[in-house]
């Protein structure tokens, strides 16, 4: 007997797993003085060649004739600004750069800040992987919402520069946990027509979140109470968590077979599908685990002890870094469609949506190998065509940089669904954990690729085409799991082409 067929008995998608879907998509939906301040610029700060202010430097004494005979072409003596800045504050009341003077020779800082993040997330994704498989699914979800929470409020109330990005790297650790141990948990829990369901509706949470970001940043434009108000989510998380139930695959794959039949026999009820006693019994459900790993703990290195998990491991990170490469390549690089930062942002998110519920079809039509070689080489086609398109036709160029990015968030939406299924439930955490590592180098390595427009300007595009393209095709080489049982132990996998060829031989 096989885990699936006890979700058939006990109903694979009832009540108790929209339950489950709810509390674990909930948390990711985690946006008269006048004309005196303006002749004392004028006496004190140079003009730049745009005719505004000079940012950066002020004269040395003020040049009060300036304001009888203004001049652009007028030179003094100047030096860097001695007392301060003033900000424009008509989008925000109150920003990093604002609180810390985070301008001039400080302004890299406000980009290390997210590198600081995103540095925390990639080894947060190493760790919530590695505590996921070893500990369960549900203990490291509570340990990721808590630190996210935590240190994510905490930051709204750091008193320096450096305290804030030492609790943000922290809410990075954190955050990872919740994103990655959410999917997993809520896939291993349901049958096997309804997980591309499942993926999809993760997916749209955090677009649905991108979009409410928007729309907190417009009504909350002050950063320590933006911070605050787009953290106080996790705090119903932590409440919601006691009705979470731990995953019965991997109770069952460590041996934990009557805390198995503990959380089966609640899905049941709650499905109304009666007692589980009297359909499985408790010996049947000791047959499922597999005594050979029961007692085993698991680590990155079963990844590559085997030639099929080897093979799996090098094709997954070399498709998740093309795709994380190739999104945030395109994200960073659409220029704005001449609205306003919030509805710019709202805009960019909602694109999201119709994205995904287009992948939600292909993946059950064409499956998910197809589906994410297809909208990764469509991805670099997209990208292709905006490097030869003049850049006078921008209305064009525009639209298709946001088919690109729709398709990229497809393939994104794509890979997180098709990764659960292709690593065995022992080392499924650590496989996803070591993915959205390779992921990050991904991320971080996409605004380096923009950079290079300095030496030829097609040549970020001409980079970011080339490694969609390469990705979707190395995509083509992955198995296909499209109504396939989830693979249990490492041995699944690498005996899964010795039994398909059974199966078609009898």
């Amino acid at each position: 007997m096989k885990f699936e067929n006890i979700l058939e008995e006990i109903d694979g998608f009832g009540p108790f797993q929209i339950f489950i879907i709810v509390l674990l998509c909930a948390p990711r939906i985690d946006s008269l003085g006048i004309g005196a301040q303006q002749q004392r610029l004028t006496v004190s700060l140079p003009l730049g060649e745009g005719g505004g202010f000079r940012s950066c430097e002020m004269f040395a004494e003020p040049q009060f004739q300036l304001l009888v005979n203004g001049s652009k072409d007028f030179e003094a003596t100047t030096v860097p600004c001695q007392s301060g800045w003033v900000f424009d504050n008509s989008t925000f009341t109150s920003t990093l750069a604002t609180e810390w003077d985070l301008v001039c020779d400080r302004k890299s800082l406000t980009q290390t800040t997210s590198s600081i993040f995103f540095f925390g997330v990639m080894i947060g994704s190493i760790a919530s992987g590695f505590l996921s498989d070893r500990y369960g699914r549900r203990n490291t979800l509570l340990a990721s919402y808590i630190m996210a929470a935590v240190f994510g409020f905490s930051s709204a109330f750091a008193n320096s520069y450096i305290v804030f990005a030492v609790l943000r790297f922290f809410t990075g650790f954190g955050l990872t946990g919740i994103g990655v141990n959410s999917i997993v948990l809520s896939i291993e829990w349901v049958d096997t027509d309804h997980r591309s369901f499942i993926g999809v509706i993760g997916s749209l949470s955090w677009s649905v979140g991108n979009m409410l970001l928007a729309a907190f940043a417009y009504l909350v434009n002050d950063w320590r109470n933006l911070t605050m108000t787009v953290t106080a989510p996790l705090g119903l998380a932590i409440l919601t968590w006691w009705w979470i139930p731990e995953s019965a695959r991997w109770l069952l794959a460590h041996g934990k077979v009557e805390k198995a039949k503990f959380y089966l026999d609640k899905c049941a009820k709650f499905n109304k599908r009666g007692d589980l006693s009297d359909k499985i019994k408790l010996e049947t459900l000791s047959s499922i685990e597999n005594e050979e790993n029961k007692d085993k703990n698991y680590t990155y290195l079963d990844l590559i002890k085997t030639p099929k998990m080897r093979k799996l491991t090098l094709l997954t990170g070399i498709v998740w870094y093309g795709v994380a490469s190739t999104y945030y390549g395109i994200s960073l690089n659409i220029s704005g469609l001449g609205l306003n930062i919030y509805l710019t942002h709202f805009i960019y998110a909602a694109i999201e949506v119709p994205a995904k519920l287009m992948v939600y079809c292909c993946l059950n039509i064409v499956g998910r190998r197809k589906c994410q070689a297809g909208t990764l080489l469509l991805t670099g086609l997209c990208i292709a065509i905006n490097v030869f398109l003049p850049q006078d036709l921008w209305h064009l160029r525009i639209v298709v940089a946001i088919l690109g990015k729709g398709l990229s968030e497809a393939a994104f939406t794509t890979l997180f669904l098709y990764t659960t299924e292709l690593y065995p439930t022992v080392v499924r955490q650590n496989g996803l954990g070591y993915t959205s590592f390779i992921s990050r180098l991904g991320v971080s390595v996409a605004p380096l690729i923009l950079m290079l427009e300095d030496f030829w300007t097609p040549l970020p595009q001409i980079i970011i085409c080339s490694v969609a393209s390469v990705s979707g095709l190395v995509a083509l080489l992955l198995p296909e799991t499209l109504k396939e049982r989830l693979p249990e132990t490492i041995q699944d996998v690498e005996q899964k082409t010795v039994l398909v060829k059974a199966e078609q031989t009898d």
